[in-house]
């Protein structure tokens, strides 16, 4: 029986702090994206326009449409506002 309440003591224990572990490298994680605007690397990600679907090559300083597959460019601004991320 005190073998038994031995190993769930050390269960417990082995899950608190792989929990507690765990838990903090994701909320560092968070912590670091938001502060950072950019949220990829490239134009495609980082110009002033960017295409939403991120194709390679495009993004713009002003407003059109994406060579690639032809969508609107919509502003960094508004498209890293509306909590995406990848």
């Amino acid at each position: 029986m005190k073998t038994v309440k031995m190993l769930a003591t050390i269960a417990l224990l082995l899950t608190l702090s792989l929990g507690t572990w765990s838990c903090g490298g994701a909320e560092n994680a968070q912590d670091s994206a938001a502060t950072e605007i950019k949220h990829g690397e490239g134009k495609e990600h980082n110009s002033a326009y960017v295409c939403p679907m991120h194709c390679e090559g495009s993004g713009s300083d002003a407003a059109g449409e994406c060579p690639t597959c032809g969508m609107a460019y919509v502003a960094l601004e508004d498209h890293v506002e509306n909590d995406h991320s990848h």
